[in-house]
């Protein structure tokens, strides 16, 4: 999975200990698969420190996060659990940790969300009518790799490929959220899942020089096809409640 981080320099080497204490998931690392939401921290960052703001892509590879059997929550949506969580993580005054989970994954609490959390804790507002509140929200995202462990799940993009295909990505995530009315993030999963998108990817076939128009022609003929027949094999049966803490077997 493309995930992406937004600051005033490029990122290349992450370091925990450099990471901001009291945000939403506790201290961590912080991306997000929404390429928008990356440029919006991006650009507010760079105005704090007279800069452009870069954005830092990222590969997020989940299999390694159950190969090692890290421990992730995570929340879908707005909700309960996730208000508990994140009160717990920036009401926090203690340099460690307040949870021991490796990733934690769920929307963002931003400058007007956070600000509701600190009236709901000075009981400015009933618990129901910022939840309530929060439905409005528009869809955000936000994964935090809050160990060590954690980041070697995650792999920084150094291809020069990834320069020339940017604009490619951006115009075709746009068109797809057009046309399927699907959010950001599903669009972007969808597209980087794609297997147009890994022909673009590979510099030996020059997809790249290619206009946008003509890829985004394939990937749609892509997507229409019929799905392969099922396989054999038996999957497991295990559901997930909105919110539901996922240990490494659950997400399998």
């Amino acid at each position: 999975m493309k995930v992406f981080h937004g600051s005033y320099i490029a990122i290349d080497k992450i370091d925990l200990e450099q990471c901001e204490v009291g945000r939403d998931f506790g201290q961590g690392f912080y991306v997000t698969g929404i390429h928008s939401q990356a440029e919006y921290w991006a650009k507010r960052k760079g105005r704090r420190k007279s800069t452009d703001g870069v954005i830092t892509e990222f590969e997020f590879d989940e299999r390694i996060c159950r190969i090692m059997k890290m421990k992730v929550l995570r929340f879908e949506e707005y909700n309960d659990q996730w208000l508990d969580f994140v009160v717990m993580n920036r009401t926090n005054k203690d340099d460690k940790q307040a949870h021991d989970y490796d990733i934690v994954e769920g929307p963002v609490a931003d400058d007007d969300i956070a600000a509701r959390v600190y009236d709901y804790l000075a009981e400015k507002v009933s618990r129901e009518q910022f939840l309530k509140e929060l439905t409005y929200k528009p869809h955000s995202h936000q994964i935090c790799f809050c160990t060590v462990q954690s980041l070697q799940s995650l792999e920084l993009h150094k291809e020069k490929i990834d320069a020339e295909t940017i604009h490619i990505d951006n115009d075709i995530v746009n068109a797809l959220m057009t046309d399927f009315g699907l959010s950001e993030l599903e669009t972007t999963k969808m597209y980087y899942k794609s297997k147009t998108y890994t022909k673009l990817a590979d510099e030996a076939t020059e997809f790249y020089k290619k206009p946008w128009q003509e890829i985004y022609g394939m990937l749609k003929i892509e997507l229409a096809a019929p799905p392969p027949p099922p396989t054999a094999l038996k999957l497991s049966g295990v559901r997930r409640n909105k919110g539901q803490t996922m240990s490494d077997e659950q997400t399998q």
